[in-house]
């Protein structure tokens, strides 16, 4: 297995940071990986970092020097979302009064890469094998065949094999992304590299705000390392976040770590529920689901794009919760 040091001279402009023994399986993979064209499919939570590794596979590899193009299937209207990879002619539906080109056709000669796949309308998917497997696009409500050269970094936090089970998701589809496989360790998983991780973002988070040197007491890094972190590397971020803007010193201590991190419902929130709802299930898990959107509001400054990544749904799904709980 190649150093720590080796690994990242290269990818540090994108902040991979950690020597975990889950983390350096990881950092292993990614310049053997990046020496080919091949697709790539990124497995994990939401939060532990699955678009900072792409984009060590698009820099670590010979497209560098071209785009890296993000796009997330779970967050474009399924209207949308065929004119937003492929691009759309004029005219091609109303409102469409210039051709535009697609995301395909940005990312030529570079990465594309399919933030959260297993969120992808189906009937979609056949079009995106075809791509894969032709190499060519045609833009929607145009005749014309343009061929593309990109390099498909896509990513997940479902179960693709339940969705395929479901018929949510094409089996062909799936081989045809999944040549390679990361599998993204949660942070719970990689303790050893909270405490690098919160001490980088608050240096630079500091110097984003004009302020001094911040720094963790030993303490605070007990409080953080000592919470499982369900939100991954995006949650410490915005934790730290929180910690550069609220700390009135020159250092974070654990009175202030501790309101970074918000308790897990317990015992006695399930005791509550029961006892104001009796035995029946649903009212129930109602409370619980409330109290988490709650808890995702509050950990992104009431952020709904993150707080959706947070919690694992669709903005969509987030949408609907909080029309349906009134918040």
């Amino acid at each position: 297995m190649e150093r720590i040091a080796d690994v990242m001279n290269g990818i540090e402009d994108v902040g991979l940071i950690g020597e975990s023994p889950a983390w350096r399986e990881v950092l292993a993979l990614l310049p053997r990986i990046a020496a080919s064209d091949l697709p790539v499919l990124i497995q994990g939570e939401t939060g532990c970092g699955k678009e900072r590794v792409a984009r060590a596979v698009h820099v670590l590899s010979a497209r560098r020097a071209r785009g890296f193009v993000a796009h997330n299937c779970g967050a474009t209207p399924d209207s949308l979302i065929e004119s937003e990879l492929f691009g759309h002619a004029r005219g091609a539906f109303t409102g469409a009064q210039l051709a535009r080109d697609g995301k395909f056709v940005v990312a030529h000669g570079g990465s594309l890469f399919l933030d959260e796949i297993g969120d992808m309308p189906y009937p979609l998917q056949a079009k995106l094998l075809r791509v894969l497997q032709e190499g060519v696009i045609e833009p929607l409500g145009s005749n014309q065949r343009m061929p593309v050269d990109v390099r498909i970094i896509s990513s997940t936090n479902r179960d693709l094999g339940e969705r395929m089970e479901t018929g949510a998701f094409r089996e062909d589809l799936y081989y045809r992304l999944n040549v390679f496989q990361i599998a993204m360790p949660p942070l719970r998983e990689r303790r050893e590299d909270i405490a690098p991780l919160a001490r980088d973002f608050l240096v630079r988070l500091a110097r984003e705000l004009g302020r001094g040197e911040l720094h963790l007491t030993q303490e605070a890094v007990a409080v953080l390392e000592g919470y499982r972190w369900p939100g991954n590397v995006r949650e410490l971020h915005n934790a730290m976040e929180r910690a550069a803007v609220l700390s009135p010193e020159s250092e974070v201590d654990a009175r202030l770590a501790r309101t970074l991190v918000p308790a897990p419902p317990g015992d006695d929130d399930a005791s509550a529920a029961g006892e104001s709802e009796g035995f029946r299930l649903e009212p129930a898990v109602a409370a619980l689901e409330r109290k988490l959107v709650l808890r995702a509001l509050k950990a992104t400054g009431d952020n709904k794009v993150e707080a959706a990544k947070l919690l694992g749904v669709s903005e969509r799904t987030l949408w609907y919760k909080l029309k349906r709980y009134r918040l």
